[in-house]
């Protein structure tokens, strides 16, 4: 049975709308995560880090279109929900077509500095290499990359999570048995994996812009359109937090493989990769149902069904704190047999994967809260709350914990300071959220 933005929201219909949101979410992480693993057990250690050290870079130019997704479905979802479904495709279309044309533009831009870019963050040698051909294949496929991570949130809107969810799932899959293909089976090495990864892109991608672009049954279809520069910057204001998000997760993510390679060398940015590939897995948990829940708000807010919002908000915080609970106790069991999996043929490098992964467990108790609260007032169309939010939680809480805490308590310190952020950012988002009760009237 279909669900209608316009309908109540109750526990089990929340969940089943949100459900194909947060397992999009998840697949879309599986592709680093099978990358990582195949790189680890048939190519070796030092491909496996140059892997989690160009990482970062690649999703800071990938997240413009998490940008143009978030931010131009809240501004999508309130013009359905004021009942203007013409200007709503006339939007929808003019996000699509700016996305391709800065992924091309993008796309050649990091071919060409991808090099100095690797050897400025501190990658020398065979390291250096791997991390230009990987990162260089990786590209090829950007512009499909940020369609498919624009389409994540857009089939939300368009009625037809389910859809998105298959797209996904396919590109997943694809993704997997590629990998395992090109690199187990014909032993292509790192651009192997890499091709892999380039090729289940395109699929997830290519294949939901000719959905859209033929007649369909969703609520958007791609349509002729102008140039709306006031929308642009509407959509571009609102996804500012989730652009903001993605670059400062990069940038954090290159400093804590900066303070790694000081306090334990290459197996410590190797286990930092172990921990982000479940980390991602997790977060996309919270921002998945954020994704999930954002037309869901956005409607009822342009709706001005000020009972619906304030219904909404206190389920998904009941949500969000379950998730999260199941979530640390998940992690604290299955850091050892996720540390052997990936890690598993280097002792040393196990147990350093393992301990700190207990630690940095504890973080996932409180992450959800400040994910949510971005995403929900993005779906409010305020962006400036929603990307102070992630410039918090993301870059200024994150930056300061991993410089000072390893100055007191040096590896363990870096573990430690995602924790600390994470409880930070969590106390601002409640305080936000308390503030701006009596403006949206939630």
């Amino acid at each position: 049975m279909k669900i209608q933005l316009s309908e109540h929201f109750g526990y089990r219909k929340l969940l089943r709308y949100t459900l194909p949101s947060i397992l999009m979410m998840i697949f879309t992480s599986v592709y680093s995560v099978v990358d990582g693993f195949f790189v680890s057990n048939f190519v070796g250690k030092t491909p496996f880090a140059a892997v989690n050290f160009i990482m970062p870079f690649l999703m800071i130019l990938g997240a413009v279109g998490f940008m143009f997704g978030t931010g131009g479905s809240a501004l999508i979802g309130m013009t359905m929900g004021m009942g203007k479904q013409d200007k709503a495709k006339q939007l929808f279309s003019l996000f699509i077509y700016v996305t391709i044309a800065w992924g091309i533009v993008l796309a050649i831009l990091g071919i060409f500095f991808i090099h100095p870019i690797a050897a400025l963050l501190g990658a020398e040698g065979t390291m250096l290499e791997n991390c230009v051909i990987y990162g260089r294949i990786i590209l090829l496929a950007l512009p499909a990359y940020m369609l498919q991570y624009e389409f994540q949130s857009f089939f939300a809107t368009a009625g037809k999570p389910q859809l998105g969810l298959f797209f996904t799932v396919t590109a997943g899959v694809t993704n997997m048995v590629l990998d395992a293909l090109f690199v187990a089976v014909f032993h292509w090495g790192l651009p192997g994996a890499a091709a892999a990864t380039a090729l289940s892109q395109v699929i997830g991608g290519i294949a939901p812009l000719v959905y859209f672009s033929c007649p369909n049954t969703s609520l958007l279809r791609l349509t002729k359109t102008k140039l709306d520069g006031r929308a642009l910057k509407k959509a571009c204001i609102n996804g500012s937090s989730e652009l903001m998000s993605n670059i400062s997760m990069s940038i954090v993510s290159m400093l804590y493989n900066a303070q790694l390679m000081k306090y334990a060398g290459e197996d410590g940015v190797a286990a930092y990769g172990v921990l982000m590939y479940v980390n991602m897995i997790f977060l996309a948990t919270f921002i998945g149902y954020s994704v999930g829940t954002a037309p869901i708000t956005s409607f009822h807010y342009g709706a001005g069904n000020h009972g619906e919002l304030k219904s909404l908000l206190k389920k998904s915080l009941t949500v969000i704190g379950i998730f999260s609970v199941s979530m640390f106790l998940l992690a604290e069991g299955l850091a050892k047999p996720l540390a052997a999996i990936f890690v598993g043929y280097d002792d040393a490098l196990m147990e350093l994967t393992r301990h700190g992964f207990t630690i940095y467990s504890f973080s996932f108790l409180f992450a959800g809260i400040a994910i949510y609260g971005s995403g929900f007032f993005t779906a409010l169309n305020n962006g400036l709350i929603s990307a102070l939010i992630s410039f918090l939680r993301t870059l200024l809480f994150q930056v300061g914990a991993v410089l000072i805490f390893p100055l007191f308590w040096e590896l363990n310190g870096i573990w430690f300071s995602i924790v600390a952020a994470e409880i930070m950012a969590a106390v601002v988002t409640v305080l936000f959220l308390i503030g701006k009760r009596k403006q949206y009237q939630y």
